[in-house]
């Protein structure tokens, strides 16, 4: 029994003996293994955790306008920061950094205690505080290199532009849109310190540059631009209105060539100018566009056969559909009319007619081919979609008809002005953009643009555009053209909507259109929100266009063309303006003009072509009356016109 035992024992003894030198060889591995194999990884995770890194923003990419003009640099700048750890005498270094930095003292020093290994004390510090940062040579307080946005020609197209914030990051417009684009590579400033952080005398350190952003050639013109800012605000004052836009196209390629917003701002202080200041509502917002819509439905009825270019109609001043009454501008109505007349005269039913014949299916399906109702993929953030009614039996159909002349669905402005560059680019629609190219260090590229396409034929296109040249001609927007240049396009009132109904007081002004009519060179839509007095479009938008015209075609080398001397008896047009209506018709009709009137009022406020003009004998003349009352016929008010 002992001699039993005792073998146990041993047994016990050996298995132990295995176990435990096993368990030593594998210990034995697994030192050797970090000890050699992983020796690197260790020591430099120890050394990360000794390493301090400062972050440094790589340089921002440059934007330049198409002749190659930088509008958005990038510059050199001074950053203060600070390892609050390495802060010695808090309080002290507080009070010396505030000083020199001109920040608030218990910013700096809740800045300094927290317990975070770095802080930024100030992005953008002037050369000479950051030299008397440096000179002091605080403990735990240093200066490193960024950058920050500088803009050489001051504020160019600021709401296209936008701005960066203060980490170098895209706050609005294309600065926000291409933001990864043009954001380069963070670098770093980095230096070792010990456990309690504290740099350690001799120990690592470095600097590691940040890599530039791409560059960005917006379609931009600034030779454009400035002519078009000017103008809108020259419009915008002259006319008393809360707001105004201009945008100026290349109708055969969609690139946005001007894009001006009234009231601007200061792009270098843009903190201290109001929201509204700042945004591209060519871009972000909608409205009714009223009569210059119906160069849309002509395109559309024409495209689906309900019209041709024989469609006559007679215009008795109104039109009943299924139990309202939608009256037309001109108080006496139009008489019979030719379908160019109904462009000319902007006649109400007859576009109300064409949205009714159309029917919501077809009317439908046209509107959302012009990429109404559906953003258009514009390369600008906060695009709208504007809003257009899908065809349902609960629609009545005056909303069709009310739709024929830009009633009852919004766009926004750089979509009625594609579409309208669809009808001069011959039926090819192209999606309006910014950016003409990407520029890295692997070359140049196009933006992502979607293609352009036929949303109605050639056919159709050059009827309209020969309707719309004929507007301007013998229409309402007779004083948007220039002389040489054969301007085609249409003029627009609409009211405002305030509180879900239309205002008897407020209106939208309007004219979009392009030029030369027959090879067109641009388009250009201008639009003025709540003008004062004289408020029709043309009167006021139409002669915004033919001085935008008279200075932009010369500049892209369009030559003008000479007419020959009208063979027809010229005449100079009286002065009207300030007449009782009655006085000014008589007076004009004895003169041997024709006379149409626009508005509901009694006294003449302007008139078209303007007084002293040289014209042919017969010619039609427009009066606008001032705004006395809008007669209410329908629960859904009908536009002002032309």
């Amino acid at each position: 029994m002992g001699k039993l035992s005792n073998v146990f024992v041993q047994r016990r003894i050996m298995v132990m003996l295995f176990v435990i030198t096993i368990a030593a060889a594998l210990l034995s591995f697994r030192l050797a293994y970090l000890q050699m194999w992983q020796n690197s990884f260790f020591q430099s995770k120890a050394l990360e955790q000794r390493i301090q890194r400062i972050p440094v923003e790589g340089r921002r990419g440059t934007i330049f306008d198409r002749n190659g003009i930088p509008l958005a640099v990038s510059v050199s700048a001074n950053a203060v920061y600070a390892v609050p750890a390495q802060v010695k005498d808090k309080e002290a270094t507080a009070r010396k950094v505030s000083e020199i930095l001109n920040l608030d003292y218990e910013f700096v020093l809740q800045r300094i205690t927290k317990r975070s290994a770095s802080e930024w004390l100030k992005k953008k510090a002037a050369d000479e505080e950051a030299r008397q940062i440096v000179t002091l040579n605080l403990p735990g307080i240093g200066v490193v290199e960024n950058s920050e946005r500088f803009y050489p020609y001051g504020s160019v197209a600021p709401q296209v532009l936008g701005f960066v914030g203060i980490d170098n990051q895209g706050l609005e417009g294309i600065e926000l849109y291409y933001d990864d684009f043009l954001r380069g590579k963070r670098g770093e400033t980095i230096f070792e310190r010990d456990a309690v952080g504290h740099e350690i005398e001799n120990g690592v350190r470095g600097y590691v540059p940040g890599a530039k952003g791409g560059d960005i050639v917006l379609t931009i013109d600034y030779f454009i631009q400035q002519i078009v800012q000017r103008e809108v605000e020259r419009a915008a004052r002259e006319t008393g209105s809360r707001l105004g836009l201009i945008i100026i196209s290349d109708p055969m390629t969609g690139e946005i060539l001007a894009n001006a917003v009234y009231p601007n701002f200061d792009i270098e202080d843009f903190q201290n100018y109001p929201v509204a200041n700042r945004k591209n509502i060519a871009v972000t917002d909608t409205y009714e566009p009223g009569s210059t819509f119906k160069a849309v439905t002509a395109a559309i009825a024409l495209q689906e056969g309900v019209a041709t270019l024989n469609t006559g109609f007679f215009d008795p001043g109104y039109i009943k559909v299924s139990g309202w009454t939608i009256k037309c501008w001109n108080r006496g109505g139009h008489g019979s009319q030719s379908f160019t007349e109904t462009m000319q005269n902007s006649c109400n039913p007859f576009y109300a007619k064409l949205g009714i014949d159309l029917g919501g299916e077809r009317f439908y399906k046209g509107l959302t081919d012009f990429n109404l109702g559906y953003k258009m993929g514009v390369d600008f953030p906060g695009e709208a979609p504007g809003t257009v009614r899908p065809p349902s039996d609960s629609i009545p159909l005056v909303t069709w008809a009310n739709m024929g002349f830009g009633q009852g669905l919004t766009v926004t402005p750089l979509q009625l002005l594609a579409a309208f560059g669809a009808i001069a680019n011959r039926g090819i629609y192209s999606v309006p953009h910014y950016a003409k190219e990407l520029i890295t260090e692997d070359g140049v590229f196009r933006p992502n643009i979607p293609e352009q396409r036929h949303v109605i034929s050639t056919k159709t296109a050059d009827v309209v555009r020969d309707v719309l040249r004929s507007a301007i001609e013998r229409g309402s927007g007779k004083r948007a053209d220039v002389e040489g240049y054969l301007v085609a396009g249409k003029t627009g009132t609409a009211q405002l909507v305030e509180f879900g109904r239309y205002s008897h007081s407020k209106t939208v002004t309007s004219f979009a259109g392009f030029a030369p009519y027959d090879d067109p060179a641009m388009a250009g839509l201008l639009v003025l929100w709540e003008p004062q007095g004289a408020f029709y479009g043309g009167i006021i938008a139409a002669p915004v266009f033919s001085r935008l015209a008279a200075q932009i075609l010369p500049y892209l080398g369009v030559e003008k063309r000479t007419s020959s001397p009208s063979k027809t008896r010229q005449v100079k047009v009286p002065d009207v303006n300030g007449m009782s209506l009655t006085e000014a018709q008589s007076l004009l009709e004895k003169g041997g003009f024709r006379v149409g009137v626009v508005g509901q009022g009694s006294r003449i406020v302007g008139q078209v072509p303007a007084s002293a003009a040289e014209v042919d004998y017969g010619t039609l003349i427009y009066i606008y009356t001032d705004l006395d009352y809008l007669e209410a016929t329908t629960e859904i008010p009908n536009p002002i016109g032309a």
